[in-house]
C-alpha cells in the first residue's frame, strides 16, 4: 500500500468514546485550547502556541500534507462534546521495512482517563491490519513517564534508551524507545476476545 492511498483520503476511525478524523480549520480554537498550555508541549519538539494564529498555521500545514498524500495526523475528537482534544499519527513510515512510528498529544484536561490508550489502540490496529506493518515503534523523552505508561498499556516493550538522541528546546534529550510486533498484537487480540 502506498502512502498517498491512505493520506489523500485519511479514513475516519471510531472508538467507544472517540472519533479519529481529518483536521479542519474549524478545529483551530480547540487546538489552541490545548496547545497553548505549557505542560502539554513540555515533552514535544514544537513550542507552546502563543496565539490562535499558531494553531491556524499548524492546521494549514496538516491540510497541505493531506493534499499531498503525505503522513498527517488524525484529530482526536471526543464524541461527548465534539471537541478536538489532541492528535495522533504515524510520524514516520518505512513501507519497505513494514515498520512505522506512532506519536500523539492530548489535552491535559483529559489525562488519566484512558483516552490515549483507546485512540492509540485503534491506530495500531489500523497499522497492522490496513498498512501491512510488522512493527510499530514509539519514542518519548525518558522524563515523560506518562507517555511511557501509555506505551506500556498498549503492550509495547522497551527496547532501550537512545542517549542524547535529539536536541530539543535547548537540551540534548535521551529517548526511551518502545515497540510492538504484529505477532505480539495478534496474541493480545486473541487473549482479549471473549
Amino acid at each position: 500500500m502506498k502512502m498517498e492511498d491512505i493520506y489523500h483520503n485519511l479514513p475516519t476511525l471510531e472508538t467507544e468514546r472517540l472519533t479519529l478524523r481529518k483536521f479542519t480549520l474549524d478545529d483551530a480554537r480547540d487546538v489552541y485550547h490545548y496547545a497553548s498550555v505549557p505542560v502539554v508541549s513540555r515533552f514535544v519538539p514544537w513550542e507552546t502556541h502563543q496565539s490562535m494564529e499558531d494553531s491556524y498555521h499548524f492546521i494549514n500545514a496538516i491540510l497541505k500534507q493531506y493534499d499531498e498524500g503525505k503522513l498527517a495526523p488524525w484529530a482526536i475528537e471526543l464524541k461527548q462534546n465534539k471537541k478536538v482534544i489532541g492528535s495522533i499519527d504515524f510520524v514516520a513510515w518505512f513501507p519497505h521495512h513494514f515498520r512505522a512510528e506512532i506519536g500523539f498529544i492530548l489535552s491535559s484536561e483529559y489525562w488519566g482517563m484512558g483516552l490515549m490508550v483507546e485512540a492509540a489502540t485503534k491506530v495500531i490496529q489500523f497499522g497492522f491490519e490496513k498498512m501491512d506493518l510488522n512493527k510499530i515503534e514509539a519514542s518519548c523523552m525518558v522524563e515523560n513517564v506518562q507517555s511511557q505508561r501509555v506505551l506500556q498499556k498498549l503492550g509495547m516493550r522497551l527496547e532501550g534508551i537512545s542517549r542524547q538522541k535529539y536536541f530539543i528546546k535547548g537540551k540534548f534529550r535521551d529517548m526511551a524507545n518502545y515497540s510492538i510486533l504484529k505477532s505480539e498484537y495478534g496474541v493480545m487480540i486473541k487473549s482479549s476476545s471473549p
